[in-house]
């Protein structure tokens, strides 16, 4: 345990900076998993940005909404048109190995949990499955962090900068 939290020290590392870019830079298809129809949630925030400012091709899942932003929502992984290459969990703690279950049945390539989410159990079976795993990380600011678009994502960084934006 945590000294100052309470809670799991923890001992999982993820990958670095360029190890999620070229996560984001090869991934064609994300699946939203938990995706919400309201607006105050963090999966619809998340969703919305991907649509107007990325090239993925974003699948919704969630098996009791039957639209998000003009779009079918799908009951299950298994349920997709396609392969995720990343699966984005907006999921509580005691769901993610069920998720992860349907992630490798699926075929996803990554798993990615969101802000606040992290099982470490799930990432080592996710990694030993063959798997990418992401914890505790957005999509959307990892994006846009990459892009240099973290502004408009509704980050002041106060950073100016010459430098070419990297091309996810």
């Amino acid at each position: 345990m945590s000294a100052d939290t309470g809670s799991p020290a923890r001992t999982w590392t993820g990958p670095t900076a360029p190890e999620r870019l070229s996560l984001l830079r090869s991934a064609k298809t994300i699946a939203i998993v938990g995706a919400s129809d309201k607006p105050a949630r963090a999966s619809y925030f998340v969703a919305t940005y991907l649509l107007s400012s990325s090239k993925y091709r974003v699948y919704f899942v969630n098996p009791v909404v039957k639209e998000i932003l003009g779009r079918p929502v799908y009951p299950s992984l298994a349920d997709l048109p396609e392969v995720p290459d990343i699966v984005d969990v907006f999921r509580r703690h005691g769901d993610l190995p069920g998720v992860l279950a349907e992630a490798k049945d699926a075929g996803a390539r990554t798993l990615w949990l969101q802000l606040g989410s992290w099982h470490e159990e799930v990432a080592r079976e996710a990694e030993a499955a063959g798997l990418k795993v992401v914890m505790d990380r957005c999509v959307k600011i990892e994006h846009a962090r990459f892009h240099g678009g973290l502004n408009l994502a509704g980050f002041n960084t106060g950073v100016i900068s010459s430098k070419r934006q990297l091309t996810v």
